[in-house]
């Protein structure tokens, strides 16, 4: 069944698009410049998904939690953030095929299997901080970083179905993760000592899986900064391509890209 499309809200604004980047932005543009022309110069809305839903409620939990450790208070209280979040972030549009109780269900369990086993105690340096960092040529990062545990991890959390891959992990998320690095040296001054993703696994049996990883070195500064590069170049010239692909799938413009005649895009 094709999803309903909510209409664009407004024009691009081409000049926040060309001078402010962001870790999200630049992994759509990665992945298919043609997606991100649906998503942030058409601005074509697209109902969330139930795993959508699902990951903004578990990260809202998480953030809760944080919040609560970085204040010194009781953690005791998160089925009721969980079951308040999933009420706030419920979209009518959602197809949930009949499952949504029990996506409920194997969601709390989830989270509660991540409270009991995972390996955070320490009280946060830093909790779903908004930082921005000018880089050359004019060109404004911002991003918000999940967690900043102590001695200057920077942590990420993921929810997923399937048991992730320690290097298809970090090639996946390299870019998310070195514009948190550059953002938290710009802020700080210091060097991160590390970064970890955390994954909320979804399974018959939930998990958690942690894979934790160094410091940004000089290679990977340098292929963010040419793909930020290739990106204002991309955008200047208005170069909006597919990139078809196993990813094409589950791609929420799969029909808006099968109708794409190689035009619109350039307008």
């Amino acid at each position: 069944m094709e999803m309903p499309v909510l209409p664009a809200s407004s024009p691009p604004d081409w000049e926040r698009l060309l001078n402010t980047v962001s870790p999200s932005r630049l992994q759509c543009w990665t992945q298919c410049r043609l997606k991100f022309y649906f998503r942030y110069v058409a601005k074509i809305e697209k109902p969330p998904s139930p795993a959508l839903h699902v990951g903004k409620v578990a990260h809202a939990v998480l953030q809760a939690w944080n919040w609560a450790r970085w204040r010194g208070l009781a953690t005791d209280k998160l089925e009721a953030v969980f079951l308040e979040q999933w009420d706030e972030h419920r979209e009518t549009k959602i197809d949930w095929e009949g499952q949504e109780e029990q996506e409920r269900a194997s969601t709390w369990a989830l989270l509660k299997t991540f409270f009991a086993q995972t390996s955070i105690q320490d009280r946060p340096e830093a909790v779903e901080v908004s930082v921005e960092a000018q880089l050359p040529g004019s060109i404004q990062l911002v991003g918000i970083i999940d967690l900043v545990r102590a001695g200057g991890r920077i942590v990420d959390f993921k929810t997923t179905s399937k048991t992730p891959s320690d290097t298809m992990s970090e090639h996946q998320h390299e870019i998310q993760l070195c514009c948190y690095a550059l953002l938290y040296r710009d802020a700080t001054g210091k060097k991160e000592s590390g970064m970890e993703l955390h994954y909320l696994v979804r399974l018959k049996t939930p998990k958690l899986a942690l894979i934790g990883l160094p410091p940004m070195n000089e290679r990977q500064e340098a292929r963010l900064h040419r793909i930020i590069h290739s990106y204002r170049e991309g955008l200047q010239q208005r170069d909006f391509v597919p990139s078809s692909g196993f990813g094409c799938a589950g791609c929420e413009y799969f029909a808006e890209c099968r109708r794409w005649d190689g035009k619109e895009s350039h307008g």
